[in-house]
């Protein structure tokens, strides 16, 4: 027996800096619309901006896929990208690739994925050069 989801998928922009952001805000409007914990949405809501603005930054183009059931939130964001080369590196705090239009946007600190890793309960991330990079998130709801 399947427990019953809400599922709902963003389209995400590479380099529309202007609508950056309108996806996880989206997802948090929508998880407080459902009556989940200030603090799940609080985790939530902050691995979702980090996974949007990665997209954002480095991805032609991204889905975001929102799963909401009585045990999880998860969200999947698969990108067209150029990949992650070294995700070891890449999970280091401070590492960044961004250029330096990102850095004077605000952008490119290298807090992205160790702040996605730190609000969330389970994380995977597969990455392929040249093709792009799937991030799986999960945050239990109790």
């Amino acid at each position: 027996m399947t427990e019953s989801a809400f599922v709902h998928a963003y389209e995400v922009a590479g380099a529309d800096f202007v609508n950056a952001g309108r996806a996880s805000t989206a997802i948090k409007e929508t998880l407080k619309h459902m009556g989940l914990a200030p603090a799940l949405i609080r985790r939530v809501a902050i691995a979702a901006y980090e996974a949007e603005m990665n997209a954002v930054m480095y991805a032609t183009r991204a889905t975001m896929t929102l799963r909401v059931t009585p045990a999880a939130v998860t969200i999947d964001v698969r990108d067209e990208g150029p990949g992650i080369p070294d995700l070891a590196l890449a999970m280091q705090e401070g590492y960044s690739t961004a250029t330096a239009e990102m850095r004077e946007m605000g952008f490119g600190a290298g807090m992205g994925l160790p702040n996605i890793r730190r609000n969330t309960d389970a994380l995977d991330i597969a990455s392929q050069v040249g093709r792009g990079t799937t991030v799986m998130m999960t945050v239990r709801v109790s």
